[in-house]
């Protein structure tokens, strides 16, 4: 027998894997003066992943805390434009320090949320993301780093900090997997949410593999 229907569904709220209703997005520092220094991958490369993810955010209402640091100082500028404009009416929380989880506000918009997952990219990998990772972790949150959506000063700062996160517990996807996860079947009527992203995607990911060829 043919199969067309979905499978049944399991709660979206106490699901051990990502949902659409268990999980919080937070992207940290996409800012052009941490991208001037990163070297483990191209910005290219970062923002396709960035910006995959925040449209699977935005199309399977994921909320989503965006911070940057040292704005307000005047030592650095707003979020990268490109991601800024996949993310009307997400209001960026500023900090001075370089653990988000420090800052009160970063820290009060994840609670506001109820959600134990969160879902993570930053730049720099071993340091922004990292140590907000490992703060989280410690207070028992589930935490999400996306791997091919960051990057570290060096090949080598970004795979400690990967191990250093997957020691403490931390648990990486990808932008695509992400988006996957919260999809989970190709017969409901918000999988065309998944298709249209990997519409974009894999062309855009095409042309940047043929690039560096």
């Amino acid at each position: 027998m043919a199969k067309t229907a979905e499978e049944p569904r399991r709660d979206g709220r106490s699901d051990h894997l990502l949902t659409p209703e268990n999980c919080v997005m937070a992207l940290i520092d996409f800012q052009p003066e941490q991208y001037s220094t990163v070297t483990s991958a191209t910005r290219e490369e970062i923002d396709l992943n960035v910006v995959a993810m925040c449209r699977l955010a935005t199309a399977y209402n994921v909320p989503v805390v965006l911070s940057t640091v040292g704005v307000d100082m005047g030592v650095n500028q707003a979020t990268a434009q490109n991601i800024r404009a996949e993310l009307p009416g997400v209001e960026e929380i500023d900090r001075t320090g370089v653990n988000a989880w420090e800052d009160a506000e970063f820290r009060a918009a994840i609670e506001r949320t109820g959600r134990r997952k969160v879902v993570i990219a930053g730049l720099w990998t071993e340091v922004c993301l990292t140590l907000a990772t490992l703060d989280m972790l410690a207070e028992g949150y589930e935490v999400y780093p996306v791997a091919d959506a960051v990057g570290g000063i060096s090949t080598v700062s970004h795979n400690r900090a990967f191990d250093r996160m997957i020691q403490a517990g931390a648990r990486p996807v990808t932008a695509i997997s992400f988006g996957s996860e919260l999809m989970r079947n190709w017969a409901r009527p918000d999988a065309n949410n998944l298709r249209k992203v990997m519409q974009w995607y894999f062309p855009e990911r095409h042309k940047l593999l043929h690039a560096e060829s």
